[in-house]
């Protein structure tokens, strides 16, 4: 089962908005890894697509259904264009961004802790 005809649309709509043609694109169809069992061993259901002029590649393997996963790489791939074409991040970089500052603060809080003395009531 694959997406609406809605989605489709859009996300063709997105496509052409970024200048993103077809023949600008290769697919491979490969064995995906993880859940699904036998299906999953036998069936090349995850898609790998690179944009030749870019460079930039994706690969979705997340459902068992070629078309679902086909349809979540071609967005993955039109969001990381426009990324590119912007100069933002996309999501996940941004939520990546977001946990490595938040590391950063608690390592910095264990080494200020580490560092300072004890009290002398411990004893």
């Amino acid at each position: 089962m694959g997406p609406n005809e809605k989605k489709l649309a859009a996300l063709e709509q997105k496509l052409a908005d970024l200048g993103i043609q077809k023949k600008d694109l290769e697919e491979k169809f490969i064995k995906a890894s993880g859940r699904g069992g036998q299906k999953v061993n036998k069936s090349s259901s995850a898609v790998f697509i690179r944009h030749k002029k870019t460079g930039l590649s994706v690969k979705v393997g997340k459902h068992r259904s070629l078309h679902l996963n086909r349809f979540l790489a071609l967005r993955a791939l039109a969001e990381k264009i426009e990324a590119m074409q912007s100069g933002t991040d996309t999501a996940r970089q941004e939520h990546i961004k977001k946990i490595r500052r938040q590391k950063q603060r608690r390592r910095q809080k264990t080494r200020k802790k580490l560092a300072s003395p004890r009290d002398a009531t411990d004893e």
